[in-house]
């Protein structure tokens, strides 16, 4: 147990824990209803914390962890497959942007299923959505959960319930007491983290591999294939690498807590600074942390458990105080994701469900203790599902990620831009791609050769077109709302 990493993580969740109890104390002081400032912060968000908040809740213990396991077992190929999620931040506000939150202010949305529920007007997609946040995001979450877990436990030598219980205790408090003021400020406080501890791995790691030309050839002498574009024995083939970029780049426009930060920035100017602050932020974490996972074979060429290849290599390469500040940064990509996702998961059954269908007009005290425990509750439900954690996180990880896109992407984009979307085709398209992605993950994984989730989001978008066109068109009303 190296105490110094002990001291430097403790230092740096009681930093969180406290930016949480600062901004409990804002969202009170603040103006406006407590719903909008608990769920949605007041839509006060400036250009670099809006880039910040939008990366860090996207980038995970996929980017940090799994991601970096791949790479060491893949090598280069994996690490320019990692960078179709490059265009990630240009994607979310170039396409859904301006237009989204101009709507989102229109209808007084303040969740991604508010947005569904004015435009579709149908109690059908409403129920349908919310099952399907709570379906895969209690997957979502476990893998963040476990993820956190698993990186304390290395780092601190903590048994793994142990260090679940402290990981997921100071989530939970600080999102509880401090919503989403308290989230987007702990992303923006961890996307500084992030960056500053993936510049001092990469210099760490080709400093004690001696350099680019002698990794290079170690990592060709142990296999030539780990310095192909295409990996390990041709694993990573042209319609994999199409269809990835779809999961990881185009599809993340459907998840919903993602999207919502399209609703809560304060103006153009920083949604087009976040652009570009968001594209070279995302670019240069998965480069860096992708290459350090490819290199690793270099270092450390036999880890048994690939998801441990970025702790492991830090202690090697770093002295402990400087693997402490590095290794609060895959921590902090775990709790920025993870704290997005708990208050998504909250809002669903705080707003979309409670105060839309059963008790419509609460009073804003009672919302306000309701909020706490929905979000406290939620917490420890999905506490007690990481408890007993499957080995393999990246397939978890990916299987949440492509479910929550079959259920948002097209209802969310088609609703926003396509005045001939109604309800009935949104229906179709969220049954559809859900039933066919779930056939595709248990019956047949790479159809014709691509990733699973291609062939029902190709089939939910047909299946939405034709049958939009085959019935009724949306009443006037919401034309007139949405495009007026």
């Amino acid at each position: 147990m190296q105490w110094e990493i002990i001291i430097v993580m403790f230092v740096y969740l009681a930093a969180m824990f406290l930016i949480g109890v600062w901004s409990a104390r804002e969202t009170v002081k603040a103006k406006g209803g407590f719903i909008e400032q608990y769920f949605l912060g007041g839509r006060g968000m400036g250009g670099f914390i809006l880039a910040m908040t939008l990366t860090t809740t996207y980038i995970s213990a996929g980017s940090f962890i799994a991601g970096p396991g791949m790479a060491y077992s893949m090598g280069l190929g994996w690490v320019l497959l990692s960078m179709s999620q490059l265009p990630v931040g240009y994607l979310v506000l170039g396409v859904l942007g301006k237009r989204f939150a101009i709507v989102a202010r229109k209808i007084h949305a303040v969740t991604i299923i508010d947005f569904l529920k004015e435009r579709y007007q149908s109690k059908t997609v409403v129920i349908l959505s919310a099952i399907g946040i709570l379906l895969f995001f209690l997957a979502a979450i476990s893998v963040q959960f476990i993820g956190g877990a698993r990186l304390f436990e290395s780092m601190t030598g903590l048994p793994y319930q142990t260090a679940l219980f402290v990981f997921a205790g100071v989530v939970i408090g600080y999102v509880t007491i401090g919503g989403f003021r308290a989230v987007v400020l702990t992303d923006t406080a961890q996307g500084i983290v992030m960056f500053v501890g993936t510049v001092i791995l990469i210099a760490g790691v080709f400093m004690y591999g001696g350099g680019v030309r002698p990794i290079m050839d170690k990592l060709m002498a142990i296999n030539p294939d780990l310095i192909t574009p295409y990996g390990v024995k041709s694993f990573i083939t042209v319609p994999w690498i199409v269809s990835f970029w779809i999961l990881v780049g185009f599809g993340v426009i459907g998840l919903p807590q993602v999207a919502v930060r399209g609703m809560a920035y304060k103006s153009s100017k920083a949604m087009h600074n976040a652009i570009i602050i968001g594209t070279i932020f995302t670019g240069f974490l998965m480069l860096g942390m992708h290459l350090v996972g490819a290199v690793g074979q270099a270092i450390l060429p036999n880890i048994k458990v690939a998801d441990t290849v970025i702790p492991e290599i830090t202690k090697t390469t770093l002295n402990p105080w400087l693997a402490g500040i590095f290794l609060t940064a895959p921590l902090a990509a775990i709790m920025s994701t993870v704290s997005s996702q708990l208050l998504v998961l909250s809002s669903t059954i705080c707003k979309d469900l409670y105060i839309n269908y059963i008790n419509p007009n609460p009073n804003e005290a009672f919302v306000r203790k309701l909020s706490f425990f929905i979000t406290a509750l939620a917490g420890l439900t999905v506490f007690l599902l990481s408890y007993n954690p499957p080995d393999f996180l990246v397939w978890l990880n990916l299987f949440a990620l492509a479910g929550m896109e079959t259920v948002f992407l097209w209802p969310t984009l088609l609703g926003l831009y396509w005045k001939r979307a109604n309800d009935a085709g949104a229906i179709s398209s969220i049954l559809v791609g859900v039933s066919s992605y779930l056939y595709c993950h248990y019956y047949w994984s790479r159809p014709f050769g691509a990733h699973t989730i291609i062939l029902p989001l190709i089939l939910a978008l047909v299946v939405f077109i034709v049958v939009s066109l085959m019935t009724r068109p949306p009443r006037p009303e919401t034309i007139r709302k949405f495009w007026g």
